[in-house]
């Protein structure tokens, strides 16, 4: 695998540097109380950088095209499965990587075993195919190759890629549906509505960036934060970023303030969220699922062209 960050400005390797020591920082502290055998054990045995960054192509422009930013894409390979458990082991080095003020560039990571990556390139997983490929070891604790992988037959490609786009496009429609239903039931009637609607609206976000993902990928995170599902989903392709704007800060804060439904709009006696940001956000999702049907619509068509 390539291990050269030449074709990086020398403040984007500088970044990248602080990253890789947070998230070593931040990983030690999680397993220093810990007892069991595999917490005793625990290491990193690679983090590699993958997308944009490293294939090249990025966008870091946060003043133009409506306040777009390409994220430094990283896979973090650990020594044990249980290890990739985000919110024991990852979440305050996600949140240290989002206020270090020496980090500009916004930094997405997902964690597996070896041994899931492994089994994934065996399997004819195409994301991590792409990963060996293209990506960029910035860290290795020995330089144990990962497995050669195996690739899909075209027809099995289209397939899954036709499966996936079914099932998540329809999921994510009857979810905005839902949402748009509680909404119209929520004016002047407090906030179990709105707070129901929310939920439903990130879920349909939620599907709408997994459809891309496992469509053109065949691969889709175990996660429900929807930030860090549309940067992997736009990094896929970059039409998606119409969809939500970032150049006015209020409607970057009604984003986030959806990324945080999945919990809040149903457990939290705190959480708020205004018709105002529930209208403008269902309208830019019914914009985002046009993105999605005609990203994946083409992305099918092409895999149908090159299986005859």
């Amino acid at each position: 695998m390539k291990s050269s960050l030449e074709h990086m400005p020398l403040r984007k390797q500088r970044e990248l540097g602080r990253v890789l020591e947070i998230l070593h920082e931040e990983f030690e502290d999680a397993l220093k109380e810990g007892t069991a055998d595999f917490k005793k054990r625990g290491r990193i045995l690679k983090v590699i950088l993958f997308g944009s960054y490293a294939k090249g192509g990025w966008v870091d422009e946060p003043f133009t095209m409506k306040g777009y930013r390409s994220d430094f894409d990283l896979l973090i390979i650990v020594n044990n499965r249980k290890l990739c458990d985000f919110a024991e082991y990852w979440h305050k080095a996600a949140d240290r990587l989002i206020h270090e003020a020496s980090i500009e560039t916004p930094v997405s990571f997902i964690v597996h075993s070896r041994r899931e990556v492994n089994t994934y390139l065996k399997e004819g997983q195409y994301f991590f195919s792409d990963i060996r490929k293209e990506g960029i070891v910035l860290y290795e604790l020995d330089d144990e190759p990962l497995a050669e992988p195996e690739p899909l037959s075209k027809e099995d490609r289209l397939r899954l890629a036709k499966g996936h786009f079914e099932q998540r496009y329809s999921e994510a429609s009857a979810f905005l549906r839902t949402a748009e239903f509680q909404l119209s039931k929520s004016e002047g009637t407090g906030d179990a509505w709105s707070n129901l609607s929310a939920f439903s609206l990130h879920q349909a976000l939620e599907q709408a960036y997994s459809c891309v993902l496992l469509t053109l990928t065949n691969y889709g995170p175990p996660s429900h934060n929807i930030k860090f599902l549309r940067s992997l989903a736009e990094e896929q392709d970059r039409r998606l970023a119409e969809a939500f704007p970032r150049d006015q800060h209020k409607e970057r804060a009604w984003f986030n303030t959806l990324n945080e439904a999945y919990v809040k709009a149903r457990y939290s006696k705190h959480y708020e969220i205004s018709e105002e940001a529930l209208t403008w956000l269902g309208e830019r999702a019914t914009v985002l699922l046009d993105l999605v049907k005609a990203v994946c619509s083409e992305h099918i068509e092409k895999l149908k062209h090159d299986s005859h």
